[in-house]
């Protein structure tokens, strides 16, 4: 489970300006997005966060990623996960195993199998070269990017729909 000894190259390396944000500027200062890599169909399936990843989202997510996944005929997802926190709160387990034991006793749904990885093994994750390729791509060395041409260039990148924002209801928050 050793880091891999692994050399990265590029013409000229890309040198980013730090960018100030007006404090009046109403476009969020960070954009979030959870992803799934289909090994599969080598593609990647997104949806963006209004505000930050917390475990209600999560489990959004993984709501919307079942309910397609079981369109295709599919029966079961295995899950390969990092530490962060909005993965492996107790609220997100919890929903996972109500999940799971509503697809048993139903006997029709997609089940989720977690794989957590070791803590800071970032290169045993398939999608993490994804993440870094995608970022390259998308990035502007100039100029901050607006929120919404973000979201459509990393949507651009990984060919996929920019499909409606993941978020909290009022009621809820």
């Amino acid at each position: 489970m050793a880091r891999p000894s692994l050399h990265t190259w590029a013409d000229e390396p890309l040198r980013l300006i730090e960018q100030t944000v007006a404090r009046d500027d109403p476009d969020p200062k960070a954009l979030a997005c959870y992803g799934l890599l289909r090994p599969d169909t080598g593609r990647v399936w997104l949806r963006f966060v209004d505000g930050r990843p917390v475990s209600a989202l999560t489990t959004q997510y993984l709501s919307w990623c079942c309910t397609r996944l079981e369109q295709e005929g599919k029966t079961a997802l295995l899950l390969v996960w990092d530490n962060a926190p909005w993965h492996v709160s107790r609220a997100v387990r919890r929903w996972v195993r109500c999940h799971n034991r509503q697809i048993k006793h139903s006997g029709r749904g997609v089940r989720i199998v977690l794989c957590f990885l070791p803590t800071k093994s970032p290169w045993l994750n398939p999608i993490e070269p994804h993440w870094v390729h995608g970022k390259r791509k998308v990035v502007e060395p100039d100029r901050l990017l607006p929120a919404q041409e973000l979201a459509d260039r990393v949507c651009d990148y990984f060919g996929c729909s920019h499909e409606p924002h993941l978020s909290i209801p009022e009621n809820v928050a």
